[in-house]
This record gives structure tokens, C-alpha cells and sequence, in this order.
């Protein structure tokens, strides 16, 4: 497991925000789901419930998340089975990777209510006993979320029609289809929906692409001055942002920091744009054949601080780039 799935999938356990993520996705962010009400599950689905042999079973896939959900709703009490799978990349194949898991969890329930029948020995007809399943049995939906956590629009597909070639229309009406429930960040209109710090955390996925958008966000949303200690980790990581954070807070003003981060870029921008002036300079008088003693005469600099960037600059003849200078220096440094 990457870091990036590990860390997904830490954060998105917690009940608080799993249960935030599930109310947005199927109840237009009412809040329907409780965290009280939620109990994780086992990710690793028994593959036995679909009859595979053992090699096949030491293959076994693993949801990211898998929860049992208790709902109170309109007046009567549900219970679902919900799947989170995080993808920090665009999986091309991720309805066929979610209908597997889908599928196995609901032969898992098929195989552990026929488990029961045999021990109890109640199937009423041979058909029963033969399906492991009664008529009255039932089995609890599976719903599957996928959460894109990357910064482009996704372009993969969003149902297993998507993945086929051409296909005769006279058969489509015979060929199952499979839907993704997909929440990508780019494709959210309205955040209000959201009760916890999963907010900030897809506003961010959403305009990390432009820096003008982000320091907007920043400025106009109050949040982010008091985003717990989780979250910016989960934006350092999935948005490439390098937020510092204090090892002894738990909750991290992100418009102060962001705007730290500025600064200290800007300084740092100030900083190579006058180390590669330095590097012009010199490159300008090695192809007047000044000598090092020559050059650091010429601008008042000692002898082992131009010496390195001489000897740089001469393995980059004839085109003396200074950016590639200035590479090779920084490298250079780093193998020292």
C-alpha cells in the first residue's frame, strides 16, 4: 500500500467524516448518516463466497473502507453496507474494480446465510436447500463511493458501458451496466453541504491547479484558519502543497501559513535570481579567458567561492546555460 492510500484511507475512517462524505454523496450533505451509527467492517471479503479455489483466495482484494451503516430515515430504520475506495490517480477501470468488490460483499452474505441454514436445518424445499437462500431471505445493499483525490477533472470511466467498444444497440438492453458513485473535487458546486474538515480539504484539490483561486479560497472561507492537524497533512500530500506544520499544534491557521509560504518563496525566488546573476557574470568573463584569480579580482569575491562556479561553467561549453549552472552546483552540493 502506498503512502498515499494509507493515509486516505486513516483519514476517511474516521466515523465523523466518513459519515460527512456518505451525507453529501446520497443525501445532498442532509444529515442523515451519524457517526454513532456507523461500525467498520471486515475489508477483506471471503472469497469462497463465490467458489474460488484456494490460489485464487490467497489473491484476495481489499476495500479501502468498508462500514455498516444504521439509518434513521422518514420514519423507518435501514441498514446499508457503504465501501469507500480512494484513488489519488484516475483508475481506467475502476467500475470493474468496484463491481468485484460489490460482488463479493454480497456473496460473503449469501454464503454466510447458507452457513446458518445448514446448521439449523430449516430450508423448507429442495430449491432452498440447494441455494443456501430462502425466499424470505434478504440481503443488505452494498453501496460503493469512489473519492478521487487528485487535482486534474477526471476523465476515466463512470460506468461499465463507458469501457466497451461498439457495441449493437439491439444487445444493449441485455448487457448489465455497472455506475460509480464518484466524488471528484473538481466537479463539486456547492460545499456548504459539509460538516467537517473534508471541506477544506476538497476546496484546496479543487484549485490547487491555480494559485490565484487558492489564495481566494483562503481569504473568503474563515475555515481555514482553524483546520485540524489531519487535514493539512492530507492536503500537503494529495494537492502537493508544503504547508508548515508545527509539531506541537493540533490545529494549523492555513491563510497565515499559506501566506508565510509566499513570502518565504518570494525571498527564495530573490535569492536564485541573484546567485544566477553572479553565475552570468562569471560565465561573461571565462569567455573573455579570465583566469578564477582574474574574475574574483573583476568582482571583488574570493577565489574559492568562484573556483566551483568556474569549473561548472567550463563543463558547460560552448552553450554556458546558466540554469543548467546552477543545477549542476545545487547537485554538487548535495553529493558534498
Amino acid at each position: 500500500m502506498s503512502a498515499k492510500d494509507s493515509v486516505a484511507k486513516e483519514y476517511f475512517a474516521d466515523n465523523a467524516r466518513f459519515a460527512d462524505l456518505c451525507n453529501n454523496i446520497l443525501y445532498g450533505g442532509r444529515e442523515v448518516i451519524l457517526p454513532e451509527n456507523l461500525k467498520e467492517r471486515d475489508t477483506t471479503e471471503v472469497l469462497t463466497a463465490l467458489g474460488l479455489d484456494k490460489k485464487t483466495i490467497a489473491m484476495q482484494k481489499m476495500r479501502d473502507i468498508f462500514k455498516n451503516a444504521s439509518i434513521k430515515y422518514t420514519g423507518k430504520s435501514y441498514v446499508v453496507l457503504i465501501g469507500v475506495e480512494n484513488q489519488s490517480d484516475i483508475h481506467y477501470a475502476i467500475p470493474v474494480k468496484n463491481m468485484f468488490y460489490d460482488v463479493m460483499a454480497y456473496g460473503n452474505q449469501v454464503k454466510e446465510t447458507a452457513k446458518k441454514h445448514r446448521k439449523e436445518k430449516d430450508t423448507a424445499t429442495s430449491d432452498e436447500f440447494l441455494s443456501g437462500f430462502t425466499k424470505t431471505d434478504k440481503l443488505i445493499p452494498v453501496i460503493t463511493i469512489t473519492v478521487y483525490l487528485g487535482t486534474k477533472e477526471w476523465d476515466g470511466p463512470r460506468k461499465l458501458s463507458d469501457m466497451f467498444g461498439d457495441v449493437d444497440e439491439e444487445l444493449l438492453p441485455f448487457i448489465p451496466d455497472y455506475r460509480i458513485n464518484l466524488l471528484a473535487p473538481r466537479e463539486i458546486t456547492d460545499f456548504t453541504g459539509f460538516r467537517t474538515s473534508i471541506r477544506q480539504l476538497f476546496e484546496v484539490l479543487q484549485n490547487a491547479y491555480d494559485k490565484e483561486k487558492m489564495q481566494e479560497v483562503l481569504q473568503n472561507d474563515e475555515k481555514f484558519s482553524n483546520v485540524d492537524r489531519e487535514t493539512v497533512e492530507a492536503i500537503n500530500l494529495f494537492a502537493g502543497t508544503d504547508i508548515d506544520i508545527d509539531e506541537k499544534e493540533e490545529v494549523i491557521d492555513m491563510c497565515k501559513a499559506w501566506e508565510e509560504q509566499k513570502n518565504e518563496g518570494r525571498e527564495e525566488g530573490r535569492e536564485l535570481g541573484e546567485r544566477q546573476k553572479i553565475i552570468s557574470l562569471i560565465v561573461k568573463k571565462l569567455q573573455k579567458n579570465k583566469s578564477v584569480a582574474e574574475i574574483a579580482d573583476d568582482l571583488e569575491e574570493k577565489e574559492e567561492v568562484i573556483a566551483p562556479i568556474y569549473e561548472a561553467a567550463l563543463s558547460m561549453k560552448p552553450d554556458y546555460d546558466v540554469e543548467k549552472i546552477y543545477e549542476l552546483l545545487e547537485k554538487n552540493k548535495k553529493l558534498a
